[in-house]
Order: structure tokens, then C-alpha cells, then sequence
């Protein structure tokens, strides 16, 4: 299984700025995909951004041009850089990651983290 551990969250201003971080952990034989996504309460959840070996970061619109997403394919890790936050920002913020682990490459599963909280005060 794969383990993903986020950090980061917390309280800020509008107009501030914060980094998340996750860690993914287990018998990862590789990972495709890692990114973030959000949900606010009442709402679905939404993909905030994603980054895929190869290809460019995929964005939400309403976050492109203020958030960057990267990746350190030697740790396993991805971050969340989060620019001029506004209020609607204010979210649960989720870890997701697609990956194969050690004695099942040929299949790939999602992997959820439990969510950190980001609250942009006005």
C-alpha cells in the first residue's frame, strides 16, 4: 500500500501565501500521477493541480498563474506552492497520487492523504 502524509496547512491572510507538502510512503514500485486536490464544505471535490512525469502541470483555472505544483521523483514527494490566496481558496486540501506498489506492478491504484485544512482569512 502507499501512505501519503501532508503538511503545511493553516491560517493566512488574503493576499498571502503557503506551502504543502506531501510525502508518499509503502512498497511504491512507481507513481504516475501526484497532485492536489480541494473540498470545501458543501461542495464536491475538485482537482487543483496535478503533475505527471513528462507532460506539463495541469491546472484548475482558478488557481493558474497563483499556485505552482512540483514533484522530487526521488522522494516521492510533491508540494503545493499557493501565491495570493484569497478567501475561496479556504479549503480541505487532499494528497492524491496513481501507483503501482512492489508485487503488483500491473496494476495502478488512487492513494489518498487525510486532508489538511487552509483557511484565507479577509
Amino acid at each position: 500500500q502507499v501512505q501519503l502524509v501532508e503538511s503545511g496547512g493553516g491560517l493566512v491572510q488574503a493576499g498571502g501565501s503557503l506551502t504543502l507538502s506531501c510525502a508518499a510512503s509503502g512498497s511504491i514500485y512507481s507513481i504516475r500521477i501526484m497532485g492536489w486536490f480541494r473540498q470545501a464544505p458543501g461542495k464536491q471535490r475538485e482537482l487543483v493541480a496535478s503533475i505527471t512525469a513528462g507532460t506539463p502541470p495541469n491546472y484548475a483555472e482558478s488557481v493558474k498563474g497563483r499556485f505552482t505544483v512540483s514533484r522530487n521523483y526521488a522522494n516521492n514527494t510533491v508540494y503545493l506552492q499557493m501565491n495570493t490566496l484569497k478567501p475561496e481558496d479556504t479549503s480541505v486540501y487532499y494528497c492524491y497520487c496513481n501507483a503501482r506498489i512492489q508485487g503488483r506492478s500491473w496494476r495502478s491504484d488512487d492513494y489518498w492523504g487525510q486532508g489538511t485544512q487552509v483557511t484565507v482569512s479577509s
